[in-house]
């Protein structure tokens, strides 16, 4: 009989064992239990004619089409995971912990395998995703208009040892029009939670946990509420840096990317920047004039910045005045600043 997990013993098993997500494959694109392996009883096309036969027939037909449909495939199942187990041993789930986890449960019990199955499958693990952001989160948050490096301080700051989490990184996304660029596809906000909530599972809660200052859309992705609502309430250290220092920075970042793409970008906030600064953008995109098209952007972001930081209280809010771009020492004056001392 395969061992029943509920969530948080299950995600425990997970760093030992492998985890066999057989639903199918547009389920786990969607959204999936992070380190997960795709392993489908059935691809997106069997699974639709399953559920039809199901909906227009009935429950008996639908099953004998599954059999029909999975029966050549056991062999070549059989042969993957006992590739894949670890001390013979993986754990299963499907989308509501029924049949399908229950089908492969079976055969991989039956040719000696042990297997650990999550209960209540992956709306489980969601519900239990969900819950994660309702309780209390010790965020710091590092704030700053753009360009600041903000995003390259928190890496700095996590190899020495400081707890952080990404936002940013787990989007593939750094916030602004500008932010897709070069970087891979974004997750789902389902996927964007799950990456998330991984990550807390590995923090210590009695120290601090640092991350950026992020309004609630990282590009196409959707801040849950619960999270949201924490990083705006968390004391936040605002990294006062003249726009001096800020432009070569962006330049440096975003100029190398094609003209195209930037004028697309520039596109996305046009009726911010207003008709004229978006034609002045343009000209002086097209003159490779990348500092006037980075100041012009900037006018824009940097009040968009302050307007959400005023919505803030005061006593939230920590300034740090900067004069460098400089990673290293950006990261030292971080950790001399009375909040970080603070929060040892």
């Amino acid at each position: 009989m395969p061992e029943k997990l509920n969530t948080e013993a299950f995600l425990d098993a997970a760093m030992h064992f492998p985890i066999l997500d057989v639903r199918s494959p547009g389920e786990f694109e969607r959204a999936h239990i992070p380190g997960a392996i795709s392993f489908p009883i059935f691809d997106n096309e069997e699974r639709a004619q399953v559920g039809t036969t199901y909906k227009q027939i009935g429950k008996d037909e639908a099953i004998e089409l599954g059999l029909a449909i999975v029966g050549p495939k056991l062999a070549h199942w059989v042969k993957a995971v006992k590739k894949i187990a670890i001390d013979n041993t993986v754990l299963v789930h499907c989308w509501r912990g029924g049949m399908r986890s229950g089908s492969m449960t079976w055969l991989f019990e039956t040719t000696g395998l042990k297997v650990k199955i999550l209960v209540g499958g992956y709306k489980a693990y969601r519900n239990y995703v969900v819950s994660r952001f309702d309780e209390k989160i010790p965020f710091v948050v590092l704030g700053g208009k753009t360009g600041s490096g903000k995003t390259d301080i928190l890496l700095e700051m996590q190899k020495r040892g400081t707890q952080v989490i990404d936002l940013e990184g787990v989007a593939h996304h750094r916030g602004s029009a500008f932010g897709h660029l070069g970087l891979a596809p974004q997750p789902s906000s389902e996927q964007f939670e799950n990456e998330v909530v991984a990550q807390l599972r590995q923090m210590n809660y009695q120290k601090p946990i640092w991350i950026e200052d992020e309004s609630r859309h990282i590009g196409q992705v959707f801040m849950p509420l619960g999270l949201y609502s924490q990083l705006r309430a968390a004391p936040l250290l605002f990294l006062d840096i003249d726009a001096q220092y800020r432009l070569p920075y962006l330049v440096e970042v975003y100029a190398h990317y094609p003209k195209e793409a930037l004028a697309q970008a520039i596109g996305k906030i046009k009726k911010r920047l207003g008709g004229d600064f978006y034609k002045k953008a343009l000209e002086a995109l097209d003159e490779d004039d990348f500092y006037q098209v980075a100041a012009i952007t900037l006018n824009y972001y940097d009040k968009a910045y302050m307007h959400g930081l005023h919505k803030r209280s005061k006593e939230q809010i920590h300034v740090l005045v900067i004069n460098t771009l400089d990673t290293h020492l950006q990261t030292d004056a971080v950790s001399a600043h009375p909040i970080c001392q603070q929060s040892i």
